[in-house]
């Protein structure tokens, strides 16, 4: 089986997708570290190797948990299966 993304902790709001080719209404397959369990979703949109799938419904002003870190807070909503990055996730440093 290929894991298409990877999950640290169960508190993660976000994925990193780790293979090339993931495309829009893709089912795709992650691991998660912690449990060492299998996550299932659909890509909602194509997203490029090494960056983030939202795992979970995420609303402007939200933080974004990633490897078990805040990493920065939601400037946009964000729905579980879509793309995580720097148009809609800034850092809360500045």
């Amino acid at each position: 089986m290929t894991n298409h993304f990877l999950v640290h902790e169960t508190t993660d709001t976000v994925g990193v997708i780790t293979v090339e080719g993931v495309e829009a209404g893709q089912e795709i397959t992650g691991w998660q570290v912690d449990t060492d369990g299998t996550l299932k979703m659909i890509a909602r949109e194509a997203i490029a190797l090494g960056h983030k799938i939202a795992l979970v419904d995420i609303k402007a002003g939200d933080t974004i948990i990633k490897y078990g870190h805040d990493i920065g807070k939601a400037v946009a909503d964000i729905t579980k299966g879509h793309h995580a990055h720097v148009h809609n996730i800034k850092t809360k440093r500045w």
